[in-house]
Parts: C-alpha cells; sequence; structure tokens
C-alpha cells in the first residue's frame, strides 16, 4: 500500500495559517521525510458560503499550490484530488496539467472529476447538467492533446484549427490519469481512459450529496473492483496496470488500538484491490500536522 497525504488545508476545521507558503513548506517536506507517495489538493474555484459552513474547507487553486510543492520537494508526487476537467476548455486543462508535469519534474498524478456542486457550476458559467458530457469530451481531448500535441483537436465547443506549438509532459505518453466516481461511468471512464480508479467509501447520503453512486462498506467496495478488473480484461487491458485509491480512516495518531483498527481496516480494502490510501491528519494547528506526518510515517509507512 502507498499513502497520499491530502494537504491538511482540506479539512473542514483547519486554519488559514495552513495556505501560509512557509507552512505549506514544512508539511510537504515532512511529508516527503515520512514516506509518503505523494501530496494532494482538491478543486474548488467558487465555493458556496453554504458548502463551507456545512463540511467544506479552505481551498487554494491546485496547480498554483501543487507548484509550489514540487518546487520545495525532490521526491514526492503531485496529485489532484479532483481537478474538475468540466470547468474549462480541454486545451486549458492540458496546458496547466502539463505545465505540473513539467516543472515537477514528471511527478504529477491527475486526479479529474465531474465535480458536484451546482453552484459552483454556475459561478464558472458552465452548464452543471452538462458534467458528465464535458468530463467525457475532456478525457478524450486530454490524452490526444499530450499524445501528439501538434494534432489538432476538436470538441463541441471548441475547435482548433491548425497544427499546434506545446510543449510535452515529462511522463510520456501522459502523466497518469486516475478518475473520480463510484458508478458504472465513472469505471467505464477508468477502462477507456484511466490509469487509476478513485472511489469513495460512504454511507447513501454522502454520496447523493456528492452526486455519485453509494459504495458503503468494504464488501460493496470489493464488488466494484471485480467489476472494473472484468471490464478492463473485456477491454484488452491488465487490470493490475490501474491503482485504485480509497481514504485512511482519520483516527488519533496516539491511540494505538484506534491505530490497528484503521490499518485492519485498509488492509482489508487492499486484499480486495486498493492501492493508494489517501491520509487525513491532524490538522488543529501546523505543528499538529507535521507531528501527525511524522509519527503515521514512522507507525505506518516505515514499519
Amino acid at each position: 500500500m502507498k499513502y497520499v497525504l491530502e494537504y491538511p488545508s482540506e479539512l473542514p476545521g483547519a486554519g488559514d495559517e495552513f495556505l501560509l507558503p512557509e507552512v505549506i513548506r514544512e508539511i510537504a517536506n515532512s511529508a516527503e521525510n515520512a514516506g509518503f507517495t505523494a501530496v494532494a489538493l482538491s478543486e474548488h474555484p467558487a465555493p458556496s458560503r453554504k458548502w463551507r459552513d456545512n463540511g467544506g474547507h479552505n481551498t487554494l487553486d491546485p496547480i498554483a499550490a501543487l507548484s509550489f510543492i514540487a518546487g520545495v520537494t525532490s521526491r514526492i508526487k503531485v496529485m489532484t484530488n479532483l481537478y474538475v476537467l468540466p470547468f474549462r476548455n480541454p486545451y486549458l486543462s492540458a496546458k496547466a496539467l502539463g505545465s505540473l508535469d513539467i516543472v515537477s519534474g514528471g511527478r504529477l498524478i491527475a486526479g479529474v472529476g465531474a465535480g458536484y456542486l451546482r453552484s459552483e457550476f454556475a459561478a464558472v458559467g458552465i452548464d452543471h447538467d452538462r458534467r458528465a458530457e464535458l468530463l467525457d469530451e475532456s478525457l478524450d481531448a486530454l490524452r490526444r492533446i499530450w499524445t501528439d500535441p501538434e494534432e489538432p483537436v476538436s470538441g463541441k465547443d471548441f475547435a482548433a484549427t491548425g497544427r499546434l506549438w506545446l510543449q510535452s509532459p515529462v511522463q510520456r505518453p501522459t502523466p497518469p490519469i486516475w478518475i473520480g466516481g463510484n458508478g458504472a461511468a465513472a469505471r467505464a471512464r477508468v477502462v477507456a481512459h484511466g490509469d487509476g480508479w478513485m472511489p469513495i467509501i460512504a454511507d447513501a447520503s454522502m454520496a447523493a450529496a456528492m452526486r455519485t453512486a453509494a459504495i458503503e462498506n468494504a464488501e460493496q467496495f470489493g464488488e466494484r473492483v471485480d467489476r472494473l478488473r472484468g471490464d478492463l480484461e473485456l477491454a484488452g487491458r491488465d487490470p493490475d496496470s490501474v491503482d485504485i485509491q480509497v481514504v485512511f480512516p482519520y483516527f488519533d495518531i496516539g491511540d494505538a488500538e484506534a491505530l490497528r483498527s484503521a490499518q485492519a481496516y485498509v488492509e482489508d480494502l487492499e486484499r480486495r484491490g486498493a492501492t493508494h490510501a489517501v491520509v487525513h491528519v491532524d490538522g488543529s494547528s501546523p505543528s499538529a500536522a507535521v507531528a501527525s506526518v511524522t509519527a503515521f510515517g514512522a507507525a505506518v509507512i516505515s514499519e
């Protein structure tokens, strides 16, 4: 199992100090030294106050923040979790994500998804009801742009009219694309375009709030993984070539019993096909976050 640190500003109770450059640098370096595979940030360009007051969190533009993190580290990967492709023209996504891969020296994992906050779609001027259509179009375009940057790509709302001059990402043929979502459509996107799958194990009410199908427990997760692997085989793809990310349950790092329980849960998910786990650490203060990152590395990653 590999471990991904969700940057602590993503926690509902995390304060504004987590947005300071010196804090970002310290936490990113702590994660790299502790053995985390990647550090991740989500995307919310225009979240509503209602969302923030009901469990939302502070946000940074992930391209900007992860570029900074790449510049103050040397090995740890940088992950978008998730970058909402329907928010923008595929050429803008290809440029932003490709640039992040370049400046990080090929350390990008491009986690992407459809988005879910209706008010946020309205704020950026995109039809929320078209998000699945736009995601599919963008996934196809993104791979084509990265694989053959000079060849023009067109879609329903955009059209490159002649040969282009675009820089290729460092990772060839493309940076790994991991796709979020729980339902059959998400799995089909992974089969067609993805190098990874990022489901959320959550009860039906939380899944409904995120506008995705429910995966409520480890057994259901295992069933969906088996379906994905079967679909990959039918498509002529090696199921072992696709990574699968889950969430490590939050626990008090000082509680040995809670740690054992969380590890047992994640080990069960690993047996069912998970390869990566996202970790949420103590977000009460930057010093607590650094201590939590270091302790997790010693207790879990280095064991």
